[in-house]
């Protein structure tokens, strides 16, 4: 399918009117930052010089204050402080589960709020970032879906969300010193609030940011954009970012897909295969993950294991089987444990890696599909939410 211009939605990603005041060099790419300095007086000259300074106290040491950006002049970080600022998100309420997950509840501009969440593992540490506050979407089993969509992030408002998490971590360097290989935070997953690819421009640039070897520096293979299924953009994903996909799925049938992730009247379970069938990146190295939530009675059969072996014949992939997080008034009840050993049986049998997802953060809502930030609550019932997903 051949586009003109990119896919968008009716939002806009700050508030119509910029205020006032400085601008934050945070979400700047390189030549965005460059320019801005050009323009606030910086030689042009020396322009890509100071980016590359200035990036690397923002980035790779953490700082947020020109005061401390030592190998500028202190007429520079004075001139500097005049016109930028280094602004991150304002971290509303931390939360920590049981099991280590982290959630924070972040505002930006406008007073909106957004969640992210931190997961621990052993040797790893996977930070779970948000693109949209809500989503249009509307994906029934998914609690961000009930919530109606505000705004894009902007890419300041994405890549902040990585720097408030290393800031609680500890995890910045001192200056000078080398970065070590093991990282509490070394993955990003584009799986928080929102459709990442309805804010392409925005995330990408995040995301380079977060690639940049001289900043924060995560190989593009931890990264990972999940998409319900924006097709047109799917290819450009490959080829702007780089990073790995991850497909929500969730059915095997364009009847039962149509009301779960509703964008699939859009672009059918056909057309969303084969753009994955060409993506780019996609090989034996660089899998797709299918992501497919376990829905008793609703696409958890035998039946429906079987028809995911055959629509994904030919695509390297893997499947991460996700036991449902209940969240109040959801419409749907989580498979069985034997249930969904059953269907990832059936799945590993014909090839294919099929883990079960183990739920974390479930105690503070921070699992898969519950987040949902506290202000912006649209109060559905149990009936409402089963009537439009025609359950009822």
């Amino acid at each position: 399918m051949s586009v003109t211009a990119p896919i968008t939605q009716d939002v806009h990603t700050m508030p119509r009117k910029l205020p006032a005041g400085p601008q934050n060099l945070i979400g700047m790419t390189r030549e965005g930052m460059r320019e801005a300095l050009i323009a606030q007086g910086t030689p042009e000259k020396q322009a890509k010089m100071r980016v590359g300074q200035i990036w690397q106290w923002i980035y790779q040491w953490g700082k947020r204050d020109f005061a401390e950006m030592t190998n500028l002049s202190k007429a520079f970080r004075a001139e500097l402080a005049q016109t930028f600022v280094i602004e991150v998100p304002e971290v509303v309420t931390r939360q920590v589960s049981e099991d280590g997950t982290r959630k924070y509840l972040v505002r930006i501009a406008g007073g909106h709020e957004v969640e992210v969440v931190y997961i621990p593992e052993e040797g790893r540490g996977t930070l779970c970032v948000s693109s949209q506050v809500g989503c249009t979407l509307t994906c029934s089993f998914c609690h961000t879906g009930t919530q109606k969509l505000v705004r894009n992030l902007t890419a300041a408002e994405i890549i902040g969300q990585v720097l408030v998490a290393r800031d609680d971590l500890d995890e910045w360097p001192e200056v000078g010193a080398r970065n070590v290989e093991t990282r509490l935070l070394s993955n990003i997953v584009l799986m928080g609030m929102g459709e990442p690819l309805y804010n392409f421009e925005n995330v990408r640039d995040a995301m380079k940011i977060a690639m940049d070897p001289e900043g924060i520096q995560l190989s593009r293979r931890r990264i990972t954009l999940s998409t319900s299924g924006v097709v047109p953009e799917i290819a450009r994903t490959a080829e702007e970012i780089g990073c790995q996909l991850a497909i929500s799925f969730h059915a095997t049938t364009d009847e039962v897909r149509d009301r779960l992730v509703p964008i699939n009247k859009k672009w059918n379970l056909e057309q969303l295969l084969a753009a994955l069938r060409a993506y780019p990146k996609v090989s034996n190295s660089e899998r797709i993950t299918f992501e497919y939530v376990m829905l008793q009675g609703v696409n958890d059969s035998d039946e429906d294991a079987h028809r995911l072996v055959a629509l994904i014949k030919g695509i390297p992939a893997k499947i991460n089987l996700i036991p449902f997080n209940e969240w109040p008034g959801a419409p749907y009840k989580r498979s069985s444990n034997n249930r969904i050993r059953a269907f990832s049986d059936i799945v590993h049998q014909a090839g294919y890696a099929s883990p079960v997802r183990k739920p974390r953060g479930e105690d503070i809502m921070a699992a898969c599909g519950q987040l949902k930030s506290a202000t912006e609550r649209a109060r559905k019932s149990r009936r409402q939410i089963e009537a439009e997903t025609g359950l009822s």
